[in-house]
C-alpha cells in the first residue's frame, strides 16, 4: 500500500498540489506527455520552478494560457480560481457553446459536457480518466448550485478551464504515476476574510469552495486571504478517503508545493508526505 498524505497546512490549490508531487519525485515530462491527448497543447505552456517560501524550498508550477496574439500570463493565485465560472448570457441560444467538435484553440468558455467529452476521448488510464471526471463533477456541480444552473449549463470561463483542465488531470496522471493506492488529507483551511471577484466582494470561504468542502473538516485559520480555491478542494474531497492527521506510515518521500501569495507569518506551501502503510 502506497499511501499519500496531503498536509493542507497552509490550504490547497491545483497548483499547490502538482508543484507538491513534483517536488516529491514525480516525473514532468511524462505529465505532459500524457496530457498531450487532451489535444489542447497549444492553449498553454507548463513551468515548474523552485522558490522559496518563509525558508522552505518548495516547487512552483504553473500553467501559462496562451491568447492568439499575446502570451498571457494568468497566475494561479488564490484569488483568481473563482473567475472560472461565468453564467453564460442566455439571451443566445446553446448552440452558440456546442464547440466540442470543432478546432477552435481559443474558446471564450468551455461547458462541463465538453470537459467531460475531452477527458472521455483522451484514452488515459481508468484510474486518471475516472478521478478526472469525479473532481470535474465535484466542481460543476458546486457552481451549478451557486449559480442555480443545471450542471449541462455550467461554462468554465476560458483561462480558469484550461487551468483547472491541467491542474486536475494532471494530478491524476501524477498520482497514477507514483503507484498511490490510499489518499487521506488533514483538515483544510480555507482562510477568511474577503475576496473581490467579478461578481463583487465575497466572503472567504467563497461560495463554491465551501459548497465543495461539505463533509470534509475545515480548520480555523487567523490568515486573511483565500488559502483553498475550488479546484485544491475539489481534488481534496474527491480523493481523499479519510481527514485527519498524518495515518502510521514509512515515510519515503515528501514534497513542497508553493502557492502563489507569500504569508509574513508561515510558509505557503503545500506538503505531501509518500510512504508506505
Amino acid at each position: 500500500m502506497t499511501t499519500l498524505y496531503f498536509d493542507c497546512f497552509s490550504g490547497i490549490s491545483g497548483d499547490m498540489v502538482i508543484g507538491a508531487l513534483l517536488d516529491a519525485g514525480a516525473d514532468l515530462a511524462q505529465m505532459e506527455e500524457e496530457l498531450k491527448k487532451l489535444k489542447i497543447e497549444s492553449e498553454y505552456t507548463i513551468t515548474q520552478k523552485s522558490v522559496n517560501k518563509n525558508g522552505i524550498t518548495a516547487v512552483k508550477f504553473d500553467v501559462n494560457v496562451l491568447n492568439e496574439n499575446e502570451h498571457h500570463h494568468h497566475d494561479h493565485s488564490h484569488s483568481h480560481d473563482h473567475d472560472h465560472v461565468h453564467d453564460h448570457d442566455h439571451s443566445h441560444s446553446h448552440d452558440d457553446h456546442d464547440h466540442s467538435h470543432d478546432h477552435h484553440h481559443h474558446h471564450d468558455h468551455r461547458a462541463y459536457k465538453q470537459i467531460t467529452d475531452m477527458i472521455k476521448a483522451a484514452g488515459f488510464t481508468e484510474a486518471v480518466t475516472n478521478r478526472s471526471l469525479a473532481i470535474f463533477k465535484k466542481i460543476g456541480e458546486a457552481e451549478g448550485k451557486i449559480h442555480g444552473l443545471p450542471l449541462a449549463d455550467v461554462h468554465f470561463h476560458e483561462v480558469g478551464a484550461v487551468d483547472s483542465i491541467i491542474d486536475i488531470i494532471g494530478a491524476a496522471i501524477l498520482i497514477d504515476q507514483l503507484g498511490i493506492t490510499s489518499i487521506h488529507c488533514s483538515p483544510i483551511p480555507t482562510g477568511s476574510g474577503h475576496i473581490h471577484i467579478d461578481h463583487g466582494t465575497y466572503p472567504v470561504p467563497a461560495p463554491a469552495t465551501l459548497e465543495i468542502l461539505k463533509g470534509v473538516p475545515i480548520a480555523r485559520t487567523s490568515i486573511k486571504g483565500e488559502l483553498a480555491t475550488p479546484t485544491g478542494a475539489a481534488i481534496a474531497a474527491v480523493l481523499a478517503q479519510s481527514f485527519g492527521t498524518m495515518p502510521s506510515m514509512t515515510v519515503e518521500k515528501i514534497g513542497y508545493g508553493a502557492g502563489t501569495k507569500t504569508f509574513k507569518d508561515h510558509p505557503n506551501v503545500l506538503r505531501v508526505v509518500i510512504g508506505k502503510e
